[in-house]
């Protein structure tokens, strides 16, 4: 077995006890670990092998970069590569990355969120192991588990194993929302599963390899590395930010509700310090809230800059209602759809973040929250069923 380094073992040492808003893991002197903390399960696999990693800010031991604790350890990494924000997760929404050296380490970075989002068989071809680390939240449409897709048919098609180091699912205690039409597959929604899917990273790539969604009969030879501690009961709080534009838990909670009017005329917080936790419009007719999206190196060109908005501020609802609430809140875009009372309100992106083009019309002819749920409850059912013979950890 591989020993811990002194830095390995700092830090384990600095990793926090993360809050939960209702139900822990386990007992409850447990804490939730992450599989990355759980190095005696991966580094005695790793060692002698030429690794590459697919990882951004989120890929950690504590405080330590996962990068640095294997290289540390003596363990092989020869390339990074990394999806939408960046290695650093601190580039804006959309915006094309390059490739790069990191300064830290001289590890070649290879960006997925740019030119291409799919490692060449010439990037795979001195590499024996690929490993994913990345902290998702739990959304068909955030886009890091796109790139877990195109890396698992890359890995396949050159014959690379594959080791995925699990994360909880901050959102991972329900499933709601339409199941994905496969004729409106894009990167930002590419697998038949609702927008709210209820699976860590690894039990999704379960999913996509035993559910032959590679396509071309491809399957990819992987290990998931599981989580200690943790249930899909868990309220896990996130212990930094996933992207720029999720900067706290409230709008982690939020977001599943709050991106859908990414594919409308709204604008949904970006380019202000509570992003994710108020929509708004210059023509919004409430004037008792206002605000002015301006542009940083997180949001570029945000919806209405520099424009004042009007709109709703929902960063007063308590953190505990929001992790509790466990379905999507239909009622804000319904409402805001009356109120602008506009034909442009929606634009062509919704269709793919909804992931069909069913609920766009449903609101268009006034359907009620409550009868657009009846529309969703045999896809879900389905899909629930189907969630079944892919969990690692209990309901």
């Amino acid at each position: 077995m591989v020993k811990k380094t002194g830095l390995v073992f700092l830090a384990l040492l600095q990793v926090c006890l993360l809050a939960t808003c209702q139900e822990p893991a386990g007992r409850k002197d447990e804490r939730i670990e992450t599989a990355a903390e759980r190095t005696e399960l991966y580094f005695p696999l790793m060692t002698g092998k030429r690794c590459a990693i697919v990882a951004n800010h989120t890929a950690v031991i504590g405080s330590v970069r996962l990068t640095d604790s294997l290289l540390h350890a003596g363990i092989a990494v020869k390339k990074i590569f990394t999806p939408e924000h960046g290695y650093r997760g601190k580039v804006s929404d959309g915006e094309n990355i390059e490739n790069a050296t990191d300064p830290g380490t001289g590890i070649p970075v290879i960006s997925l969120y740019g030119t291409k989002k799919k490692p060449s068989p010439e990037d795979l071809r001195d590499i024996d192991l690929m490993i994913y680390d990345i902290q998702d939240v739990g959304v068909r449409c955030y886009t890091y588990i796109s790139t877990l897709h195109y890396i698992m048919e890359a890995c396949a098609e050159s014959h690379v194993p594959l080791m995925v180091l699990d994360r909880p699912n901050p959102l991972g205690f329900y499933v709601d929302g339409p199941v994905l039409d496969t004729s409106y597959r894009s990167f930002v929604g590419m697998h038949p599963i609702p927008l709210v899917y209820g699976l860590t990273v690894g039990e999704l790539a379960l999913m996509i390899n035993g559910e032959g969604w590679l396509g071309k009969g491809l399957y990819c030879d992987m290990k998931v590395i599981p989580c200690a501690n943790y249930t899909h009961l868990s309220r896990y709080a996130l212990p930094m930010n996933p992207s720029p534009n999720l900067q706290n838990m409230e709008a982690v909670y939020l977001y599943p509700s709050l991106v859908l009017f990414e594919g409308t005329i709204m604008n949904v917080g970006r380019g202000t310090p509570f992003s994710y936790q108020v929509f708004g419009h210059p023509e919004y007719p409430d004037k008792e809230f206002s605000y002015t999206p301006r542009s940083s190196s997180s949001n570029i060109s945000p919806k209405h800059m520099d424009r004042l908005c009007y709109g709703l501020d929902l960063q007063k609802i308590p953190l505990d209602i929001l992790c509790n609430k466990n379905r999507i809140d239909l009622s804000w875009i319904l409402n805001a759809y009356k109120t602008m009372n506009r034909t442009d309100f929606f634009i062509p992106f919704f269709d793919k973040l909804a992931g069909t083009d069913t609920l766009q019309k449903q609101i268009e002819s006034g359907w009620s929250e409550e009868k657009i749920r009846e529309g969703w409850k045999p896809g879900l059912e389905k899909y629930r069923q189907l969630r079944k013979k892919y969990l690692l950890y209990p309901d």
